[in-house]
């Protein structure tokens, strides 16, 4: 399995509209690629210099293929949906294949 991690910086005078956007409608969104067979949203607790607030979203692939699939049809249109909240965040992104789960 594949991890697409996102971590994203968002200022805190759009932090509330943003988390609600990104619950409501950009995870779902995303999971309705059908690309994705879950997602997680953390909030990083460490304080950033930069100030805001930080989250990392991992969404979980069940293979490469899928996620160059979502690449190719579907981050385009999706990462578009962003633009109310431009220059308000930044945002970084990191593939990980996962080696090991243990419980």
């Amino acid at each position: 399995m594949i991890i697409y991690n996102v971590t994203i910086n968002i200022d805190e005078d759009a932090h509330d509209e943003w988390l609600a956007w990104m619950k409501q409608e950009h995870i779902p969104q995303m999971l309705a690629t059908k690309k994705f067979i879950k997602a997680l949203m953390s909030k990083v607790l460490v304080e950033e210099e930069m100030g805001g607030v930080t989250y990392s979203v991992q969404y979980t692939a069940k293979s490469r293929a899928d996620l160059e699939a979502y690449y190719k049809e579907d981050a385009i249109l999706l990462r578009s949906k962003s633009a109310p909240f431009e220059g308000k965040f930044v945002a970084f992104r990191t593939e990980l294949e996962i080696v090991s789960e243990q419980a």
